[in-house]
C-alpha cells in the first residue's frame, strides 16, 4: 500500500512538473502597449446612417427590430449591410467557419476595409481551428484588425493546451454580433458558417437573429467594446503572427467558395434583397419597441466575476414576474436543480410553461442530451409541456458526440418569450456552460408581436416538427409524433435511436461532467 501510495505521489508530482514546464514554454503573450478603441458612433453622413438616424429620431427611446428567420436572409443581411458599410464593421463570434459562408463573408470584410472601412474582427480562438492563416494574412491589412479571445498559446495540437492551461481554455466567448456603421446591429443564435445558414441542401439548423436598429445598435456597439478591450482579447499578431503570406491563398479559396454550385440561392438572396432601400422607404417592417442589451461581463473569461453579476441571475431580475406563460427554446437545455425547481414553482402556480430542445436523433451534442434527460421527468411531474426536436436526418452517435463535426438538422436557437408580452433572442442556453463558464450575450425585446409568434409556433409549426413527451399512466415516457393528416404515431424510447445509443447517454449521465456541458 505504501509503495502504491507512493507511486502515485510521484505521478502526481511529475504531472505537476510538467505542467509548469508546458506554461513557461508556452505563455500568454503581454498585452502591455496594446491600443484599445472604440466604436464610431452613428453618423447620419454615412448612407446607413442618414436612413437610420432619422427613423430614430421620430422613435426616441425606441429601437426599431425586425427577426432573421431564413438562413438565406440572415447571409444576405450581413453581406448587404458589409457592402454597404462606410465607416465601421464590429464583428464578434464564437464561431467563424472555414466554409463557404465564412469565406465570402470574411471577402466581404476584407473588402470593406479596402475601401477604407475599420474592420474589428473579435473572435473566440475555439472556434477558428483551421483559419490561422487567413486570420494573420488578414490582419496585416490596412485597417482591418483581428484579436482572438482566450487563445490558446500552443497551436498545435492546439486540444493539447487544455492539459495545461484547463481553468482559462474552458471559458469561452459565445456572443454573436455583427454591427455596421454604428446604426445597425445583428445579434442572435447564429455563428458565421454553413451550417448555420442552412448553406447546402442538406442542411436545416433551426435558427433566429434579429436585426436592430437605433439605442440597441449603439448598446451593441459599447458591449462590442468592452471584450475588445478586455484582458482576454490578444491581438492576432501576438499568437498568430505577422505577415500576408496566407492571402493569396485565401483569394482562391473565396473564389471557388463563390462557384460553388450551392451557393445560388445565397448569391439570389443577396442580389434580391432591398434591405438598404426598405430601410429607406420603411417598408421593412421595423417594429419600434424597448429593447435591453443582456450580456455577461467579459471577465467572465477569466473567472472573475461575482456571482450577481453573471448574466443568467441579472436576467431573471430583469425578466421580473412571470404571470401567465413562458415558452423556452434552447438548442442545449439541462435546466439542472434550481432552474428546474423555479419552473415547477411556476406550474404549480398555473404558469403554461411549454420548453423545446433537441431531440436524441436530432442533437449534434450528445453528452448534453445527457445531462437534459436527468431534468426531463422532473420537469413533466411538475406540469411542463416537454417537445424535443424531430431530426430530418440520421446521423451517426460519431457525429452526435462532435468526433465528425456538427450536425446538419439540429435546433440552435436560443429563445423564449414572456407572458405574450416579451421575447429574448440571444445567444445564451440554459445550460451550466452559458451560465457559469461561457460569455453570453442577448437582446430582451418588449414586443407582444414577437413573443406571441414564438407561441403561436407552438401550436402550429411544434406540431410536426417535434414530439410531444408526456408520460402515460404507468409513469413510462412517451413521444407523440403528430402527423399532417391529423394521425399521431407513438414512441416507448427515444424515437429512431439505437439500444447501445440510450445506453451510452444514460452511461454519460452518469459521469460528473455536468458542470462543463
Amino acid at each position: 500500500m505504501l509503495r502504491f501510495l507512493r507511486l502515485i505521489l510521484i505521478v502526481i508530482l511529475v504531472a505537476a512538473v510538467l505542467v509548469l514546464v508546458a506554461r513557461l514554454a508556452f505563455p500568454l503573450p503581454s498585452l502591455e502597449g496594446r491600443n484599445e478603441s472604440g466604436a464610431i458612433a452613428a453618423s447620419a453622413q454615412t448612407r446607413l446612417g442618414g436612413l437610420v438616424v432619422p427613423l430614430v429620431a421620430v422613435h426616441p427611446g425606441r429601437s426599431g427590430v425586425v427577426t432573421l428567420r431564413r438562413g438565406a436572409d440572415a447571409f444576405a443581411a450581413r453581406m448587404i449591410l458589409a457592402n454597404g458599410a462606410e465607416q465601421s464593421i464590429d464583428a464578434q463570434y464564437y464561431i467563424w467557419a472555414n466554409d463557404p459562408s465564412g469565406l465570402i463573408l470574411l471577402d466581404a470584410l476584407k473588402r470593406a476595409a479596402a475601401r477604407g472601412v475599420r474592420v474589428r474582427l473579435l473572435v473566440d480562438d475555439n472556434g477558428t481551428p483551421d483559419l490561422d492563416g487567413e486570420l494573420a494574412a488578414l490582419n496585416a491589412l490596412d485597417n482591418f484588425e483581428v484579436r482572438l479571445f482566450n487563445p490558446f498559446t500552443l497551436r498545435s495540437p492546439r486540444a493539447a493546451a487544455y492539459l495545461f492551461d484547463f481553468a482559462r481554455l474552458n471559458r469561452r466567448m459565445h456572443n454573436k454580433s455583427f454591427t455596421v456603421d454604428g446604426v445597425v446591429s445583428i445579434v442572435g443564435g447564429r455563428n458565421i458558417g454553413d451550417v448555420y445558414f442552412a448553406y447546402g441542401e442538406d442542411n436545416l439548423y433551426y435558427d433566429m437573429d434579429v436585426l436592430a436598429v437605433g439605442p440597441a445598435a449603439s448598446d451593441v456597439s459599447a458591449n462590442f467594446d468592452r471584450f475588445w478591450n478586455s484582458l482576454s482579447s490578444y491581438p492576432a499578431e501576438l499568437i498568430l503572427g505577422g505577415g500576408a503570406a496566407g492571402l493569396a491563398e485565401f483569394d482562391r479559396a473565396v473564389t471557388a467558395a463563390k462557384s460553388a454550385p450551392e451557393r445560388r440561392i445565397y448569391r439570389q438572396s443577396v442580389e434580391n434583397a432591398q434591405l438598404i432601400a426598405q430601410l429607406g422607404d420603411g417598408s421593412l417592417g421595423l417594429e419600434w419597441v424597448g429593447v435591453q442589451v443582456v450580456s455577461d461581463d467579459p471577465a467572465k473569461g477569466l473567472g472573475v466575476v461575482e456571482e450577481d453579476q453573471l448574466m443568467v441571475n441579472r436576467l431573471a431580475r430583469i425578466l421580473g414576474q412571470v404571470e401567465t406563460s413562458l415558452d423556452l427554446v434552447s438548442a442545449y437545455f439541462i435546466p439542472g436543480e434550481k432552474f428546474t425547481g423555479y419552473l415547477s414553482d411556476l406550474a404549480a402556480r398555473g404558469v403554461r410553461i411549454r420548453t423545446l430542445t433537441n431531440s436524441q436523433e436530432a442533437t449534434d451534442v450528445l453528452p448534453v442530451h445527457a445531462g437534459y434527460i436527468t431534468y426531463r421527468e422532473g420537469l413533466l411531474n411538475a406540469g411542463v409541456e416537454v417537445y424535443e426536436l424531430k431530426s430530418t436526418q440520421d446521423r451517426t452517435l460519431s457525429e452526435q458526440l462532435g468526433i465528425l463535426g456538427a450536425s446538419s438538422t439540429s435546433l440552435h436557437s436560443k429563445v423564449f418569450s414572456v407572458d405574450g408580452r416579451r421575447i429574448f433572442i440571444g445567444s445564451f442556453n440554459f445550460d451550466p456552460r452559458s451560465a457559469r463558464l461561457n460569455s453570453e450575450m442577448g437582446l430582451l425585446i418588449e414586443s407582444a408581436t414577437l413573443a406571441r409568434a414564438m407561441s403561436a409556433a407552438f401550436d402550429t409549426r411544434m406540431k410536426l416538427a417535434a414530439y410531444r413527451v408526456v408520460r402515460a399512466e404507468d409513469g413510462a415516457l412517451i413521444w407523440i409524433e403528430p402527423r399532417a393528416d391529423g394521425s399521431e404515431t407513438r414512441y416507448f424510447s427515444e424515437p429512431h435511436t439505437t439500444a447501445f445509443g440510450r445506453a451510452l447517454v444514460r452511461a454519460i449521465g452518469w459521469l460528473p461532467v455536468e458542470w462543463m456541458l
